[in-house]
């Protein structure tokens, strides 16, 4: 398995242009929203239930997506994995919420969310990055961009300055060896 590291200067080197960056911290929240919600609706009444206070967390494939995620963030960094399941919990409230709607408020703010946020993905790429999304080159890059946007957070508050200068460093050195591979001869 690659590293945080290794993982978000991949990520990364697909995205160095700040407004591009910017954009991500929009679309990604809403897209990963959008999946609780959409995912929620279909639950397994049988099947375990993740009890929160007063609500409870049928099994979905919702609780199935954002469990196996967690999991993954917190094999690659336990801090940030942490932080990543509480982001993904408030997301699995939200979307067990709306699951329990109308079919077209649930089908509504689910596509909406989904549409919106991937519009904001695009617009970024199209106009400010001139460079196709990472998960286009590798699919692991769908499930490592919420992660990318938590740790851009935690960088801009001053946290993980290393773990940032060392995923700069990889980034650009990705990022240039891209461009000297797909140089004219």
């Amino acid at each position: 398995m690659k590293s945080l590291t290794d993982q978000l200067a991949q990520y990364a080197s697909y995205h160095r242009d700040r407004r591009n960056i910017a954009t991500h911290f929009v679309g990604i929240p809403m897209i990963v929203l959008a999946l609780a919600v959409l995912l929620s609706r279909p639950q397994w009444s049988q099947g375990p239930h993740l009890n929160l206070a007063a609500l409870s967390l049928a099994a979905s494939p919702a609780l199935v997506l954002f469990g196996c995620a967690a999991i993954y963030y917190i094999a690659l960094d336990v801090a940030l994995g942490l932080v990543m399941a509480i982001v993904s919990v408030v997301c699995l409230v939200v979307g067990a919420y709306l699951a329990q709607a109308s079919v077209v408020i649930w089908a509504g703010s689910g596509a909406a969310l989904f549409i919106v946020g991937w519009v904001f993905q695009f617009v970024g790429h199209v106009a400010y990055e001139h460079r196709k999304p990472a998960f286009a080159d590798d699919l692991i890059g769908l499930i490592i961009g919420p992660l990318f946007v938590l740790a851009e957070i935690a960088f801009g508050l001053g946290w993980r300055s290393t773990l940032r200068d060392s995923v700069e460093r990889q980034a650009s050195a990705l990022r240039e060896n891209h461009h000297t591979r797909h140089q004219p001869i």
